[in-house]
């Protein structure tokens, strides 16, 4: 199945709504401002003078406030380098991507609060539903990619069985510390091939010298994984569903039959992907961490399942039913809840900062 059809944060702006559980998204934007600040001033340069409009896109930017912080951003410092420059400060034109399925209703109530911020630039906002997996500009129109957290998800669940048909990765949802090795390959496979046609589709709609600023989870090397950070969340969620499956609320099958389309590579398997497809010159690929309790980020241990239930929770209830949720984050929360108490070291969660220049 397509991922496009049951991927997206959960609606509204109630208890469980990503746009009221997003911490851990804004904890990535603040830490990953510095880069996009220095990026967004690159693509001012004496080139750029005689434009009148900067084109920029949020590919994957769901329903929080996470989105607006981007903008600000790019709008500030693009303020600051054309006054620096003495250069006419162009109009904006901002396209917010994301699949069908996002609430983009919530999103763009949001929209008058920016714009009452910078009165004195021209902004315009358009909403573009669809896959970044493919075109969704015309060529040569954009001066800036931003994504944050959307890359590394896959463009359709992974088929992860023998040749017999039987499961390989059985009783998991992701790769872990029991899966065999044809299940990582599997992943990585898919990962390569999608970033691959990212990298191509948007290679296709920038300007040249334009900017693709991403950031995702990653992994410290090609040759640690799985690792015990690569597993949160997807270790205690499987461990909450087969919970479930034990006390007989889902079926064994319907655990065997889900798999996670989500990749989280390391720092050479960006490299050599996009060194590979060969449209665009690396300028940074750096790295940050958060830790699994970072008062920065999380109240607590029921916060944070909040959060990973805000973007879980679509493909869980689409293959498992909307009926076993509360139950099973329940689980999901008490395992997190013991983790964090038996634990000598909290998880740590790494984030990559990619920055690519349009060759």
């Amino acid at each position: 199945m397509e991922a496009k059809e049951i991927i997206f944060m959960s609606k509204g702006e109630g208890e469980n709504s990503f746009a009221q559980n997003s911490s851990f998204t804004q904890r990535v934007a603040e830490l990953s401002k510095p880069a996009l600040e220095r990026t967004v001033q690159s693509l001012i340069t004496e080139d750029f003078r005689t434009n009148k409009v900067l084109n920029v896109v949020d590919l994957g930017c769901s329903s929080s406030p996470t989105s607006f912080s981007v903008m600000s951003t790019v709008i500030q410092n693009v303020k600051n380098k054309c006054q620096e420059l003495n250069f006419q400060i162009p109009e904006f034109q901002f396209y917010l991507n994301d699949l069908p399925g996002n609430d983009f209703n919530t999103l763009f109530k949001g929209l008058p609060k920016l714009s009452e911020r910078f009165t004195d630039v021209s902004c315009f906002f358009t909403g573009v539903p669809g896959s970044f997996h493919g075109r969704l500009f015309p060529s040569n129109s954009l001066h800036l990619v931003h994504s944050s957290y959307g890359v590394h998800w896959l463009s359709k669940m992974p088929r992860l069985r023998d040749e017999a048909g039987l499961p390989l990765n059985k009783g998991k949802i992701y790769i872990s510390t029991t899966s065999p090795a044809a299940v990582k390959e599997a992943y990585l496979t898919h990962f390569k091939e999608d970033l691959s046609l990212f990298l191509k589709s948007r290679s296709q709609e920038m300007v040249r010298n334009g900017r693709v600023f991403f950031v995702i989870p990653g992994r410290p090397s090609a040759d640690q994984f799985p690792i015990r950070e690569s597993l949160y969340p997807w270790e205690p969620l499987a461990q909450s569903i087969s919970s479930l499956v034990s006390e007989g609320v889902i079926e064994e099958e319907k655990l065997d039959a889900f798999d996670i389309p989500y990749y989280t590579p390391s720092q050479q398997e960006v490299r050599e992907t996009v060194e590979k497809e060969g449209s665009f010159t690396m300028e940074l690929l750096d790295k940050f961490v958060i830790e699994i309790g970072d008062e920065n980020t999380w109240e607590n241990v029921e916060k944070l399942s909040k959060n990973i239930r805000a973007f879980t929770e679509s493909m869980i209830s689409h293959h498992f039913g909307e009926e076993i949720l509360d139950k099973l984050y329940d689980k999901f929360t008490q395992l997190s809840i013991q983790d964090s108490a038996t634990s000598e070291q909290p998880y740590k969660i790494i984030s990559f900062i990619i920055v690519l220049r349009r060759n």
